[in-house]
């Protein structure tokens, strides 16, 4: 059957359906692309922007349903990635008249009882956290991945950045034969040497990270107030199906979320230092809509997909703009609207500046008797964001070069362009100033 101009089995097809597809997203199309090549796949792709069926998609209509060996291996950093990748798979595999053997290998469960089915048959896709599948497959050999088609890891960086940098070199130096598909939102510079040993034949998809129009960008000054206040303040003008509230420090985490939980507010936290087993209550806790708000550090809800969240506040901005637009892909996601709040000071005029460079179109409100109304304060600054003026070039065509040169002429010539260019300055500054007071 054709989907989006693409031929696909037909029960790849009937589950795309299902899910209310109606057509593939950028990342997807350009992975499709590439992979009809030789080539290794390397994509920079921003999270909601369909990564997970960019690469389930192509394993699933080059699958052999017939074949019962290891033919696609899938790493991702956490046991929850792990286990929303499984489901969607297991999804696509339901649409099938034939058995699927999908197994999922991330810890927590049986190890004794895994390592005895595997002695008697072995998965068709293979679905895990890199500690588990270095055990089962190099530690007690008995998951055969050598004969694995394709070799993906999700969420590249975070795996590097979870420790698991020898378990992935170890598992990938098995299957280095394979199509290798690595994706992340960001690619961060301590993974290329990884990327550039085994990645010899390598397409890079930078998918740009920028932002989809249906997410509304929506900042908020602090004018010099409590940071919490203007939270609560904030909270108080909003109605959301679920929201996510990210902070910078673990620290941060727990007094915000401990303080609004005070207040009444049915609210979680996610940080680094909860256990497997407390992350995974949290999950499900969210996902049954038992939490309104979660409190969140960027590492820990990484990869953390929760359905229908339909705000984001930046409780504190994140220092690379990078994490910027991860955190706002967590909203918007698959053709939903979303709505992401960032709270700003005065010392964060560049950073945003720097923002609305990068193509984000931010609205300006303030929070005034329990309404979100437009504020002007920033809105009269965007010279800001327009590059500088080279008074220096302007004034040089005020003092066009001589014919003939004499000694001392360059010299004498600098000092008129530097004189002009002073007065331009001069008049261009009091100019804006008139603007600024009058508003305009």
């Amino acid at each position: 059957m054709l989907f989006d101009n693409y031929e696909l089995k037909d029960y790849i097809v009937k589950a795309l359906m299902d899910l209310k597809f109606n057509e593939f997203t950028d990342v997807q199309k350009k992975v499709f692309e590439k992979l009809k090549t030789s080539k290794n796949i390397l994509a920079k792709s921003r999270t909601g922007s369909g990564k997970t069926h960019s690469f389930l998609v192509p394993i699933f209509n080059d699958l052999d349903e017939d074949d019962y060996k290891v033919q696609a291996v899938i790493i991702a950093p956490t046991k929850e990635l792990s286990m929303q990748i499984y489901k969607m798979a297991q999804h696509i595999a339901s649409f099938c008249g034939k058995r699927i053997d999908i197994r999922l290998y991330s810890g927590g469960n049986d190890r004794l009882r895994e390592i005895e089915k595997l002695k008697s048959s072995i998965p068709q896709i293979v679905i895990g956290t890199p500690g588990k599948i270095k055990d089962l497959s190099i530690d007690e050999n008995v998951l055969k991945i050598y004969t694995a088609k394709y070799f993906v890891v999700d969420e590249v960086d975070m795996t590097f950045e979870s420790g698991f940098s020898d378990e992935l070199d170890a598992i990938t130096t098995i299957v280095k034969d394979s199509k290798l598909m690595f994706f992340s939102a960001t690619i961060s510079e301590f993974v290329l040497p990884f990327i550039k040993k085994y990645m010899q034949n390598v397409e890079f998809l930078d998918m740009k990270n920028t932002l989809d129009a249906k997410i509304k960008h929506i900042w908020i000054p602090l004018k010099h107030k409590d940071r919490f206040d203007v939270l609560c303040d904030l909270l108080g003008t909003m109605q959301p199906y679920f929201c996510i509230i990210f902070a910078n420090k673990k620290e941060t985490v727990i007094d915000v979320s401990s303080k609004l939980a005070a207040q009444g507010y049915f609210v979680g936290q996610m940080h680094g230092d909860l256990t497997p087993r407390e992350r995974k209550r949290v999950l499900a806790d969210c996902n049954a809509l038992k939490y309104q708000y979660l409190v969140a550090t960027d590492l820990a809800a990484r990869g953390i997909d929760i359905e229908g969240v339909s705000h984001i506040i930046n409780y504190e901005l994140p220092k690379d703009f990078e994490f910027y637009l991860h955190r706002s892909g967590r909203t918007g996601r698959m053709y939903k609207d979303g709505i992401v709040y960032s709270l700003y000071d005065d010392i964060d005029n560049e950073y945003l500046d720097n923002l609305a460079k990068r193509k984000v179109k931010p609205e300006y409100f303030e929070i005034k008797n329990k309404e979100l109304i437009e504020y002007k304060g920033r809105n009269t600054r965007l010279e800001r964001i327009k590059p500088k003026t080279d008074y220096q070039k302007l004034a040089e065509k005020y003092v066009p070069k001589s014919g003939k040169v004499k000694p001392g002429y360059k010299k004498k010539r600098q000092a008129k362009i530097d004189e002009i260019a002073g007065r331009l300055k001069k008049n261009d500054l009091s100019y804006k100033k008139r603007r600024y007071k009058s508003g305009k």
